[in-house]
């Protein structure tokens, strides 16, 4: 059997992920669609609307054979160690190639752009850190060192979040894993930052902020799959909620003001005295969103904030973090869901990995599962008692979603 891998989030499937699925399945004619997604909390710093289990479930439904959860550590990081933990996750599955969703479309200029910055990485390294010295963001910092480095007009627009992940997961692929094939498909209809639906492929972004206002409009449901409204719908139902920060802001207000200069300091992300502002800016505001306005800078962009957030959340360390994210090899795999395609390919790989398969958490002592737990402990956080007990349940006593 052969296998293809998605990097995903899922929050929520839509149809534009069923798509990119069913174009991947294609493009890379493999017999096993394998999908690695973030759990409880999301690359740019959010909780996940609904827990990882209905997703799962949604992305099962919707055309992946297999999903992997991929670790915390990895889940809620910059480009480079997110597309680290994921691409190599997936390598150590065996897949045959990755696919992954572009604003570009074409692999061959992700190839040249790998190759270009490859020749010239000590002048772009220095260039870049001019650019966040002299106080810019990374994204920016980094566009402009592209710019330095006399990147050519004609290559990929770097100033959209698939093209700069996509060449993240190009490069983990041609560094350390080239067997593994790079593969894209070039997105459709929406923007990954559009704010409204106007087609039935529409952005995550803007389901979301619909969600918010009309909860499941009839505009969400034409941009989504009926088993995705189903979990979605289902969900709430048991829980009372979709998750977002405002619900976790009496517990982030909570820990940043009993929390000392100095404990804020050790939190990974917490950098440059941005305890002093964080402790100043949250006696004042009264919510997540006020919160956030009063906090963001030109160098500390709305998403990095966010990010260093859950840690300070979840307690991640600068120490944890540093030594989980200089492992050259995943700890494991952990997976969440399969059905009957995704268990033959296990059945057919798993003698050839060279790291555990762990389906629940108990199987392994491992400090990455640590945190893991308590990331779980961090999202369920917000529901009542009845639910909170039911999904720390579901993490640890039942079985995947078969």
């Amino acid at each position: 059997m052969h296998a293809s891998g998605v990097i995903v989030e899922y929050n929520p499937f839509h149809n534009g992920h069923q798509y990119h699925l069913q174009q991947s399945k294609r493009k890379s004619n493999a017999d096993c669609m394998i999908a690695i997604m973030s759990g409880p909390f999301l690359q740019r710093g959010e909780p996940a609307i609904v827990d990882k289990w209905h997703r799962t479930r949604a992305a099962l439904q919707g055309g992946a054979d297999l999903v992997l959860e991929l670790p915390y550590i990895y889940a809620v990081e910059h480009s480079d160690y997110f597309s680290q933990g994921a691409v190599r996750t997936l390598a150590e599955m065996g897949v045959d190639s990755i696919c992954f969703g572009s604003e570009d479309g074409n692999i061959q200029s992700f190839i040249d752009a790998d190759q270009y910055l490859s020749s010239h990485q000590p002048i772009y390294d220095q260039a870049l850190r001019t650019f966040l010295n002299e106080g810019y963001a990374f994204p920016e910092a980094s566009r402009l060192a592209f710019q330095q480095i006399g990147f050519p007009e004609d290559g990929i627009d770097l100033s959209q979040p698939n093209n700069i992940l996509g060449l993240s997961y190009v490069k983990q692929m041609l560094t350390y894993h080239k067997r593994v094939e790079p593969l894209t498909i070039q997105r459709t209809s929406s923007n990954y930052h559009d704010e409204t639906i106007d087609s039935r492929i529409a952005s995550a972004t803007s389901i979301r902020k619909e969600m918010k206002t009309e909860g499941l409009s009839l505009r969400v449901k034409e941009a989504l799959p009926s088993t995705t409204v189903d979990q979605l719908r289902e969900y709430k139902t048991r829980t009372s909620i979709w998750h977002g920060w405002e619900h976790y802001y009496p517990f982030l207000h909570y820990k940043i003001l009993t929390m000392t200069c100095e404990e804020l300091r050790e939190i990974h992300g917490v950098d440059e005295g941005l305890e002093h502002r964080l402790k100043r800016t949250v006696k004042r505001a009264a919510s997540f969103e006020e919160f956030m306005k009063a906090l963001k800078t030109k160098r500390y962009t709305w998403t990095r904030l966010q990010r260093t957030l859950v840690h300070i959340l979840i307690g991640t360390t600068k120490q944890q973090a540093r030594q989980l994210l200089l492992d050259t090899k995943p700890a494991y795999a952990r997976v969440l869901g399969m059905n009957t395609t995704g268990r033959n390919y296990l059945k057919q790989q798993k003698k050839d990995m060279d790291i555990p398969l762990v389906t629940q958490p108990q199987q392994l002592d491992h400090p990455m599962l640590d945190l893991e737990e308590r990331a779980s402990i961090s999202y369920y956080s917000v529901l009542n008692a009845d639910s909170r007990i039911e999904r720390m349940d579901r993490e640890y006593k039942a079985p995947i979603i078969l």
